[in-house]
């Protein structure tokens, strides 16, 4: 079978492509494994889609090449998607910090991607597995249910994230196959790990959750850090995550708003216990037991200067190593991936390879928490649809 464009992936990046390259009235097949298209998308938000969010630019996203997204983002902007939903007549909010949910379910989203390809003519076939890829004068893709050949071929096949729903390396594998690049892949978005010691010293915090400000990697993220029975998550854990190298420590204040030191010395002559004091401003539970950790808790008279002075140090920048993250299982995406320096910015195309182009979270390009990783599959999939 003949096609213009042969697309590996029916996820946010594939469907947006072949909506955008259906219009065109180029004939598009999508493959997929699965037996369901969208699935990462029918998880996003939990399960309301984050589906973009009004802070996008290329300070949201990490990779080997910052300026390589700046592109495709100025092709795709929220307001481009926004403007989709109205017309599929989707409700949607903003969150907080830009970020926009549908107001009913992620399945509006896939819904109304698969209504754009029907209207584009674009043929979805699920449960379908490529068995080889190879190139002559056009794309050979051999499937489980026959073979086809197309001018173009579009990997949008995503990351290592989420193998419960059938995340697979075939997209680093085909990059690999044809020659390019890959950016080591590794989990991004991701909660940490505590150490052996650290696990059972802070085993009873697990549940609680408190507002922190993360540095990592000379960045620093504000947010509500929680409390796992095997280590950290939350919020600004995750975003700190995906700047985190092996081996490496980060630094959280636990009271990003009160100068501690400050807070101290303003008691310096009451008999309030330092865990009482503390629990004005944090869960008690955690006051408690943080004091019962690190200092034996006593009214504020009695300590000494430089005892109030650690103390105060320690809540504003507690340093702990982890002992390593809990990987694709849990990590929302995948940082790495096909090297940027080996695609155009502008189309998506190999540079190497004419006909064969990278999408999405295949691609070494990694937003930020909250909406940021689904705008760059909706950006980098127009821009890929619009020439392939």
């Amino acid at each position: 079978m003949n096609t213009n464009v042969v697309i590996l992936g029916a996820g946010a990046a594939g469907l947006m492509c072949a909506v955008e390259a259906g219009k065109r009235k180029r004939s598009v097949i999508i493959l997929d494994h699965a037996s369901r298209p969208g699935q990462k998308i029918l998880v996003s938000g939990g399960g309301r889609c984050n589906f973009t969010n009004l802070n996008v630019n290329s300070e949201n996203y990490i990779s080997s090449n910052p300026h390589f997204c700046k592109s495709a983002l100025a092709g795709f902007t929220p307001q481009d998607f926004i403007a989709l939903l109205k017309r599929h007549r989707i409700s949607y909010r903003e969150k907080e910090n830009g970020q926009m949910f549908c107001e009913g379910s992620s399945r509006q989203i896939v819904d109304m991607l698969q209504k754009e390809c029907d209207s584009a003519g674009v043929e979805i076939r699920l449960n379908c597995k490529v068995e080889d890829i190879a190139k002559g004068e056009r794309f050979i893709v051999k499937t489980n249910s026959g073979v086809i050949e197309s001018e173009s071929l579009v990997i949008a096949t995503g990351g290592l994230s989420y193998p419960r729903l059938g995340a697979t390396d075939v997209g680093h594998r085909v990059a690999s196959q044809f020659g390019l690049n890959i950016i080591s892949p590794r989990p991004a978005l991701v909660p940490f790990t505590f150490s052996r010691d650290d696990r059972e010293r802070f085993a009873e915090l697990s549940g609680i959750s408190l507002k922190a400000a993360v540095s990592c990697g000379g960045y620093e993220f504000r947010g509500d850090i929680l409390f796992t029975h095997i280590g950290l998550s939350g919020p600004a854990i995750l975003q700190a995550s995906s700047y985190w190298q092996a081996g490496k420590e980060i630094i959280i204040d636990i009271l990003p708003d009160i100068d501690s030191h400050d807070l101290f010395m303003s008691q310096r002559q009451s008999r309030v216990e330092m865990k009482n004091l503390l629990s004005n401003h944090l869960p008690r539970r955690f006051s408690h037991k943080w004091c019962e950790f690190y200092f034996q808790s006593k009214p504020l008279c009695q300590y000494t200067d430089k005892e109030l002075f650690n103390a105060s140090r320690l809540l504003n920048g507690w340093q702990i190593k982890p002992s390593g993250t809990e990987g694709y299982g849990s990590a929302e995406v995948t940082a790495g991936g096909v090297d940027t320096n080996e695609l155009s910015s502008k189309t998506m195309e190999a540079r190497k390879i004419p006909g064969l182009y990278f999408i999405g979270e295949v691609v070494d390009v990694t937003g930020h928490l909250g909406g940021y990783n689904l705008h760059w599959a909706w950006a980098s999939g127009n821009a890929a649809g619009e020439y392939s």
